[in-house]
């Protein structure tokens, strides 16, 4: 094995040969929006993405399923299966059967396997001091989405914009050239444990602080607004009570600032510590890869495991 459960590393990682390594993880969620395909292709991307934050290629993936056939039809589940087909395709890899069980909350989501060079192996530490953070998507997800349920989403924008990027591969390995990508000293996607959460995950091997400007964090519609109502969910307010204490600084004390520093997200973008020239290169990369909002939202410099968070940079 190459990865252990010290760092919080993506997905398991394991060496074939001299020159490849395997990746293997799992990832199933329940519906976030009510549209059976769009929930299918976003649970697909937020499976696949696991083996893309780890500088790898998608190659078998396999259904991972529980659902309520009496009460919503198999019909219903084969558009979810269909966007799952959707994205598997989209990332290049087979889709080659699954397991499912009679369940009575849906959930749904995939097993992927997929391989990486071991001279291109991307994980979660590895930043330093000097390097700056980009983000490639925008934030936001679980705020649109909690007002979706709520059915308080006034502003139709935020929820297409949400679920464009949550259905949104992550496929940045496929997408860049290789100079730009042994530029990348960690990596580690955005999903349930907020921006707070996997962030402090890069900080995890000691010796880095990590300075995050607000003002630089890229974000969905309407989402200051809808966190100013209390449109929050769960998890973000577990994420708060579990990571707080590392998160300070002279911004750390506004309330829907840090509702969204904390929120928890489905589907989430990248983040990448790179050296500060090599976001010349990176940015406009990213943006003709289908990331245009990517930003460069913080820097790591010496420090003792914390996010120091200020209006900007």
């Amino acid at each position: 094995m190459l990865t252990s459960w010290s760092s919080g590393e993506d997905g398991a990682l394991f060496s074939i040969d001299e020159e490849r390594a395997g990746i293997l993880t799992v990832d199933f969620i329940t519906p976030v929006v009510d549209d059976p395909v769009a929930w299918g292709e976003i649970a697909a991307a937020n499976s696949l993405s696991d083996v893309f934050a780890m500088g790898g290629r998608p190659l078998v993936a396999l259904n991972v399923v529980g659902f309520p056939t009496k009460t919503l039809g198999l019909e219903v589940l084969e558009s979810v299966l269909s966007g799952g087909l959707n994205k598997v395709r989209e990332a290049g890899a087979f889709l080659l059967g699954g397991h499912s069980v009679e369940d009575n909350e849906p959930k749904y989501g995939l097993v992927v396997y997929g391989e990486v060079p071991r001279s291109s192996i991307w994980r979660v530490t590895g930043a330093r001091a000097g390097d700056l953070l980009v983000l490639t998507k925008p934030l936001g997800t679980g705020i649109v989405t909690t007002a979706l349920k709520a059915e308080m989403l006034e502003d139709t924008s935020s929820y297409t914009e949400a679920v464009r990027w949550m259905s949104a591969l992550n496929d940045i390995p496929r997408s860049l050239a290789p100079e730009i990508l042994a530029s990348v000293h960690a990596c580690t996607d955005v999903t349930g444990f907020g921006l707070a959460g996997h962030a402090l995950d890069m900080l995890s091997s000691g010796g880095l602080n990590l300075l995050l400007g607000m003002r630089n964090l890229p974000l969905l519609p309407g989402v200051h607004r809808l966190a100013a109502s209390g449109l929050v969910p769960a998890g973000t307010y577990n994420n708060r009570v579990e990571y707080q204490d590392r998160v300070t600084g002279p911004a750390s004390d506004d309330e829907i600032q840090m509702d969204i520093v904390f929120d928890a997200q489905t589907s989430g973008g990248l983040l990448l510590a790179v050296p500060e020239e090599a976001t010349v290169d990176l940015l406009p990369a990213l943006a003709r890869a289908g990331f245009p909002l990517s930003a460069v939202i913080g820097r790591f410099v010496d420090g003792e495991g914390l996010i120091v968070v200020s209006e900007g940079l």
